[in-house]
């Protein structure tokens, strides 16, 4: 395969001054493709063809401006990833939840990425189609206690890749979904409360435990993984597949590890 896969397109990802996000746009910029990297911060520049600018992806008019800069500092659009997104507070029990990170996590996690997905898809109708790709969780696909809002904001996430396909495969936009799970970022140590912090190796440590004992794959996953899904999504291997959600997780969603004695 040719290492510039993406040679002459332009993508947007938001989210990328680290963790996914960046390893993405990393990724393209190294498969020829010209980047407009979106987040709160800037972080260490991403060099190349590559610009960035700070949004937040929970003000519509900012994902708006993120996209019109693509179009005018490239010269068009045709890869959107809407990757930004945060975790919410971790509780030990649900009913300790108040709650009050509700608004935050569904503005940064559903919103955004319907905005996203709209401006982009705005763009690349009038102009021969795209692909857009929406980052959701394994959190989204299978139930389980904690960060209940993120699951469910991720949950939203999934359903709305799929809608968004159905409708967006007239102007041949394709809308997929990948959803990484167990990888090491900085999103599981955000997740913990105040009290939580003060022994944060150990929460952190214990929830990676409980992965690796879900993950069937011995493997950890990396950064460097979820970056070759989207990149086979980006590109034209994928020009017949939208409306799809595929897990980066070891094959964690799959089932549960069973540990059976030897005869």
């Amino acid at each position: 395969m040719s290492n510039t896969e993406l040679d002459g397109k332009v993508a947007v990802v938001t989210g990328a001054a680290g963790g996914l996000g960046r390893g993405i746009a990393e990724r393209f910029l190294a498969e020829g493709a010209k980047v407009v990297a979106g987040d709160l911060a800037e972080g260490e520049p991403l060099g190349g063809n590559s610009v960035f600018v700070p949004t937040d992806v929970s003000d519509m008019e900012q994902v708006s401006a993120l996209v019109a800069t693509a179009v005018d500092t490239f010269g068009g659009l045709d890869i959107m990833v809407n990757n930004a997104g945060v975790s919410g507070t971790m509780h030990r029990r649900f009913l300790d939840d108040d709650l009050a990170d509700f608004h935050q996590v569904m503005g940064v996690n559903v919103l955004g990425v319907m905005a996203g997905t709209r401006d982009a898809a705005r763009y690349m109708a009038e102009h021969g189609g795209g692909s857009i790709l929406n980052l959701t969780s394994i959190g989204g696909i299978q139930a389980g206690g904690g960060v209940q809002t993120y699951r469910a904001s991720k949950a939203a996430v999934i359903q709305f890749t799929k809608s968004a396909a159905i409708e967006l495969a007239y102007y041949d936009i394709r809308v997929n979904a990948i959803a990484p799970g167990n990888i090491r970022t900085a999103i599981v140590s955000k997740s913990a409360n105040a009290e939580d912090r003060q022994r944060i190796d150990e929460f952190e440590e214990n929830i990676r435990a409980q992965m690796r004992r879900d993950r069937p794959l011995k493997r950890e996953g990396t950064v460097e993984d979820v970056a070759e899904a989207a990149l086979y999504f980006a590109g034209d291997r994928s020009r017949y597949v939208t409306g799809t959600v595929l897990p980066i997780d070891g094959g964690t969603v799959a089932g549960k590890v069973i540990v059976s004695k030897k005869s």
